[in-house]
């Protein structure tokens, strides 16, 4: 037996269970659970994790933390639509939906790894077209801070952007 099929034998049952529980849905920890080992199958060969358990529940919540991301994505998104439906009666079609999604999905892998409140001032500033006052009294923190965190953010965006370049060279 291989580690990663030793691994899920070992430790699915527990995972399934976990991520129920986290998920309070049969069917989405079901799904979780196998994109949490097909993630570890397509891992690169290493050696066995000490702590199997820590090692699959911070995969799966890795999995849970972009699902929550990818659904507030698509729920702004919704909203905002629904504003624009609102002055504008033609709707999107679904390649256009989908085209949106996949941008927003971009977006936020790019902004993956920055702390909340630069995230946070970065988008406000940057899709929300909030002034840097307006942030700030968000966000609670200075005008001058607000500053830092749009340069912050759009510095991650360069390095991320200048990384995937160098990946997929």
């Amino acid at each position: 037996m291989d580690q990663t099929e030793a691994l899920y034998t070992d430790h699915h049952g527990w995972l399934y269970g976990w991520l129920r529980w986290r998920v309070g849905s049969a069917e989405r920890a079901a799904d979780f659970a196998h994109d949490t080992f097909l993630r570890v199958l397509t891992r690169p060969p290493s050696e066995a994790p000490d702590k199997p358990r820590a090692f699959l529940a911070r995969i799966a919540t890795h999995l849970l933390i972009d699902d929550n991301r990818r659904a507030r994505l698509e729920q702004a998104w919704r909203e905002a639509q629904a504003l624009a439906v609102a002055e504008q009666p033609q709707a999107p079609s679904p390649e256009d939906i989908q085209e949106i999604v996949e941008i927003l999905e971009q977006v936020a892998r790019l902004l993956d790894g920055l702390p909340e409140k630069p995230r946070r001032a970065f988008l406000m500033f940057r899709l929300d077209g909030a002034s840097q006052a307006e942030i700030a009294a968000e966000v609670g923190v200075s005008v001058s801070m607000v500053k830092k965190y749009v340069a912050q953010g759009l510095l991650h965006c360069h390095q991320a952007l200048r990384d995937s370049e160098a990946i997929n060279a």
